[in-house]
């Protein structure tokens, strides 16, 4: 936790914010903020942001001998281990088994992680990581989201949709994600509206950051009459930063998934998997042409869908803008 942390969890609890609230603004575990509230409150039971990063600072400080640093005989039995196969969680299990009472002789998986992973803490061997079915030469940071959670602490969640994108009935609610080829070299922008499920798909041959992203997709829907650019649902990617200008531009509400929650854009997800009929994973999605990609667009448009009664997209979409529903009017 930096002080800005500290700074933003006192400012919701001010609020009256729960700790799961704040810790979506954040982007990080409910439990992470939740721990750090209990650990750093003050002497008057209130949490202050300085007061709490000088406890945090304090308690980073203390002294604690590492158990791996001197026991030569527990690291070479970890060693050997780990060259069988053996995961840090089965050599925890086994020592705390045969020696329960013995805390000298007993570690944590998550110590073995450490001196794996953590420069200069532990004898164990420098290449033993590849032991790991991982095979991971650093850890993997998990809890933080790669800062989603602040780049999108401002924009709209998918909980502020109005009910009309939910239940399918008005058209001009879209989904988007990207499907990446290999190496993440290459990629290609999906973007499905729900009513539909009618398919556009943005060319991102070489690049796919935000500006990218952005471009390809201001050229794509610019072209679609206003009735049909009411709003897009994406994740959490840094694909789509640029999201303010999206808005601005097109005239239309870009709202944000929950983090790890793939079924907020069932149809999305859906047709990404039809998609790989073409697009294979780990391929290179570089040698698909601007052309090629409409071509595709064009023939999964004109697919029958049983979830359109065997209705085609492109059918739908005709239909309903011969034919637009009543849209109730917001205040």
């Amino acid at each position: 936790m930096t002080l800005e942390d500290r700074n933003q969890i006192q400012r919701g609890l001010d609020q009256g914010q729960t700790c799961a609230g704040i810790a979506r603004e954040l982007g990080r575990h409910r439990s992470s903020v939740s721990r750090e509230v209990k650990r750093h409150r003050g002497s008057d039971g209130d949490y202050n942001a300085l007061v709490a990063d000088a406890l945090a600072q304090g308690d980073a400080a203390r002294p604690k001998e590492f158990k791996l640093t001197q026991d030569e005989g527990l690291c070479h039995q970890i060693e050997e281990w780990m060259d069988q196969g053996w995961s840090p969680r089965l050599i925890s299990s086994v020592l705390a088994r045969d020696h329960g009472r013995d805390r000298g002789k007993t570690v944590s998986h998550e110590t073995i992680y450490q001196a794996l992973y953590v420069q200069t803490r532990g004898r164990l061997r420098a290449d033993l990581y590849r032991q790991l079915s991982t095979k991971r030469p650093a850890r993997k940071r998990r809890g933080r989201l790669d800062g989603r959670g602040r780049r999108y602490g401002q924009a709209l969640r998918i909980s502020q949709r109005p009910a009309s994108v939910a239940d399918r009935a008005v058209p001009g609610h879209w989904e988007g994600d990207l499907i990446i080829g290999a190496g993440s070299a290459s990629a290609i922008g999906t973007l499905v509206e729900r009513s539909t499920r009618f398919v556009m798909l943005l060319h991102l041959p070489h690049r796919h950051d935000a500006d990218t992203v952005a471009t390809a997709m201001l050229e794509e829907m610019g072209q679609l009459p206003d009735q049909l650019r009411r709003s897009l649902t994406w994740d959490r990617g840094s694909e789509l930063a640029n999201y303010v200008d999206i808005q601005l531009d097109l005239q239309m509400p870009v709202y944000f998934a929950d983090p790890h929650s793939p079924w907020q854009r069932g149809s999305n997800e859906n047709t990404n998997r039809l998609l790989r009929h073409w697009f294979t994973k780990s391929s290179d999605l570089s040698v698909w042409s601007q052309s090629d990609l409409r071509r595709i667009a064009k023939l999964l448009n004109s697919r029958p869908r049983p979830t359109l009664d065997l209705d085609t997209p492109a059918q739908r979409l005709t239909h309903l803008l011969a034919n637009p529903p009543e849209v109730a009017l917001t205040p």
